[in-house]
């Protein structure tokens, strides 16, 4: 199965934590903190959105930035998802 999001919708999977430190410190599963970037892995097509012309700055394979509380969690074939609006993501990482 696929996710196709609707209008200014955009699907994202997290990222991997890093599982060491700068300093070399191993971190176990507990000890991680939640990923902080996301890959942009669907994007939907935009368009007039209550009333205001919405334009995508995100595409497919993009790693993002997006509020802590924002969208819906997904679990689709064994793969955890979320879905936000693109009014929720903070930042394009480059």
């Amino acid at each position: 199965m696929q996710l196709k999001p609707l209008q200014d919708r955009v699907v994202l999977k997290n990222v991997e934590a890093e599982e060491t430190t700068k300093s070399g410190i191993i971190l176990t599963g507990s000890a991680k903190e939640k990923p902080v970037v996301s890959e942009v892995i669907a994007v939907g097509p935009g368009g007039v959105v209550d009333g205001k012309e919405i334009k995508m700055y995100v595409k497919p394979g993009d790693k993002v930035i997006f509020s802590k509380y924002a969208g819906t969690e997904v679990k689709l074939d064994g793969e955890e998802f979320i879905v936000v609006k693109q009014g929720d993501i903070l930042a394009i990482v480059e």
